[in-house]
């Protein structure tokens, strides 16, 4: 369910209120004042499923939310980068990590928080590694040793089932796309 975050205008300061503005089709927030109409979209997290051989290296969190599990390097996107060199600035970020990206993934829409996953098949360029500081430990994981109850974000989990299955299948590999409500 959406819940507004915008409460005041970002150019006077003023209170906004949530409506449908004329010639629009979705709620808004306007400006008490001045009229100024803000737009709140959904973010973008880009990220790598960094693989050597048949195991993905996962990133164990030291940050909230969800400190202490682990996921795939990602993050939210910056402005004036690609999808693809933000899924390269957070592997690098998070995992220490050199990736080549083999193509993208799983994009996966998680309404609940207004986001959307784009997630890269990439191969590290050496089993090297090196944490920043968002990151407590980084490792390799093949299917069977994931710890599975200990992954932060259920799109992270789907996408790495998912990739699991394709690769004991032969590495077929197709864009995954799916929802998380």
């Amino acid at each position: 369910m959406y819940r507004p975050l915008i409460q005041h205008c970002n150019l006077c300061g003023a209170p906004v209120q949530h409506r449908v503005p004329a010639g629009d089709t979705h709620a808004r927030a306007v400006c008490t004042a001045c009229e100024h109409i803000q737009y709140e979209n959904p973010r973008n997290i880009v990220g790598t499923l960094p693989a050597w051989e048949d195991k993905v290296l996962l990133c164990r969190r030291a940050i909230e939310p969800r400190h202490g599990l682990w996921t795939l390097p990602a993050g939210f996107m910056e402005l004036d980068e690609t999808t693809e060199q933000g899924a390269l600035r957070e592997t690098l970020e998070e995992a220490g990590a050199e990736v080549r990206i083999d193509g993208l993934y799983s994009v996966v829409n998680v309404r609940p928080v207004s986001q959307v996953y784009l997630l890269y098949r990439a191969r590290l360029l050496e089993p090297r590694w090196d944490p920043g500081p968002e990151t407590l430990e980084a490792r390799l994981f093949a299917a069977g040793e994931v710890p599975w109850d200990r992954i932060a974000f259920r799109a992270v989990s789907e996408t790495l089932r998912r990739y699991f299955d394709e690769l004991a299948g032969g590495g077929r590999w197709r864009v995954q796309a799916f929802d998380i409500d």
